[in-house]
C-alpha cells in the first residue's frame, strides 16, 4: 500500500479538477520550467524531461517546496501551433476553455496522486480470502506492477483478471451459500445532528495531512505525525458518529481513514527507497526487503 504513484503533471487551475496533462507532451519535447522560465530537470536526471514519472514528480515536488511555489510550468509553445493542436487536441481544447493557449502559453502543473500499486491480496482468479469476494484493478494487489506502475499493465490487468474472475464466478457460483439475513437498520436509534459540516472538515483534514506527510517524499517523522492524526480521526469517528445517521459521506470518511492508516503503516515498515516509495531517512534500496502485508492483528495491536 506504500507504493502510490503520483502523476507529475496535473493541470493547476481553480476550475480544473484532476485533469492530467499527458506525458506525451514531454515526450514530444515539452520543457518543465520554474516560475522564472528556467529549465531544471537536468539537475535531477540526465534524461531531463524524459525521466520516469516518479523521478519527474519528485523533482517538481522538490522545486515547489524549495521555492514555495504553488505550481511549476510545462511548455510546448516552441513547437509549431499546428503540430501542437494536431498532437494534443484534448489538452489544447481543455486549456483554451480555461483561457490558456498552449501554443503560446506554458501550462501550470503540479503532481497529483494517481494510482496505487498495492491493495487487497488476491489469487490468480482475482479471489480474496473472503468467499465470494473478488477484487480486480487498482483496488487489488496482483503483483503485476511491483514498486512502480507500468502504464499498459492497467489494461492488461482488467482483461486478464476480469476474465479470470468471471470464469471462476461462473464455475463456483452454484456452490456458494445463500447470504445470511440481516436486521433492518433501526432509524429510531439515529440521533438528529448537524454534524455534516464536521464530516466535511474531517475529510479535508485527512486529505491535507496525507498530502503533507505521506506524499511524494517521506520521512519517519512525517509518517509518525500522519499516523497520530489518522488514529485521532479514527477514534473521533467511533466516538462521535456511532449513533449518527449513516450517509455516503460518513461511510466514505471511515473508509478513507482505514485506507490512510494502511498506507501509513506500510510506508513505516519499508525502511528503504524503492520505486514510488521514497524515504529521505533511507534513500537506498534494501535488496533484502520483501512485500509489506498488514494483518488485522497488526492493526489491532498497534492501534
Amino acid at each position: 500500500m506504500e507504493f502510490m504513484q503520483f502523476h507529475p503533471t496535473c493541470l493547476y487551475h481553480p476550475k480544473a479538477k484532476s485533469f492530467l496533462i499527458t506525458e506525451a507532451i514531454r515526450g514530444e519535447g515539452g520543457h518543465l520550467l520554474l516560475p522564472n522560465g528556467e529549465r531544471f530537470m537536468s539537475r535531477f536526471d540526465e534524461r531531463a524531461e524524459l525521466a520516469p514519472r516518479d523521478v519527474v514528480a519528485r523533482a517538481i515536488d522538490h522545486e515547489m517546496k524549495r521555492l514555495g511555489a504553488d505550481c511549476l510550468y510545462l511548455d510546448i509553445s516552441h513547437k509549431p501551433a499546428d503540430f501542437i493542436i494536431e498532437h494534443f487536441p484534448t489538452v489544447y481544447a481543455k486549456c483554451l476553455q480555461l483561457g490558456l493557449d498552449i501554443t503560446r502559453d506554458p501550462i501550470p502543473v503540479v503532481p497529483a496522486a494517481h494510482y496505487t500499486c498495492g491493495g487487497v491480496m488476491i489469487d490468480k482468479h482475482g479471489q480474496t480470502d473472503v468467499p465470494g469476494l473478488y477484487a480486480i484493478g487498482e483496488t487489488s494487489f496482483t503483483g503485476l506492477h511491483g514498486a512502480n506502475r507500468m502504464a499498459s499493465n492497467s489494461l492488461l490487468e482488467c482483461f486478464v483478471y476480469g476474465k479470470a474472475s468471471a470464469d471462476h464466478i461462473g464455475a463456483t457460483l452454484a456452490d456458494l451459500p445463500q447470504p445470511r439475513d440481516h436486521k433492518e437498520w433501526d432509524e429510531s436509534q439515529v440521533t438528529d445532528s448537524d454534524e455534516d459540516v464536521v464530516i466535511s472538515h474531517n475529510w479535508d483534514e485527512l486529505r491535507r495531512f496525507m498530502w503533507d506527510y505521506v506524499g511524494i517524499v517521506r520521512t519517519e517523522k512525517r509518517l509518525e505525525r500522519a499516523l497520530h492524526r489518522a488514529e485521532l480521526l479514527k477514534n473521533e469517528i467511533a466516538e462521535y458518529y456511532s449513533n449518527y445517521h449513516i450517509s455516503n459521506d460518513l461511510l466514505e470518511l471511515r473508509n478513507l481513514v482505514v485506507i490512510a492508516e494502511l498506507i501509513i503503516r506500510s510506508a513505516m515498515q519499508r525502511k528503504e527507497s524503492r520505486g514510488l516509495h521514497f524515504m529521505r531517512d533511507y534513500p537506498q534500496a534494501n535488496e533484502g526487503a520483501g512485500d509489506t502485508v498488514l494483518t488485522p492483528e497488526q492493526l489491532i495491536i498497534n492501534s
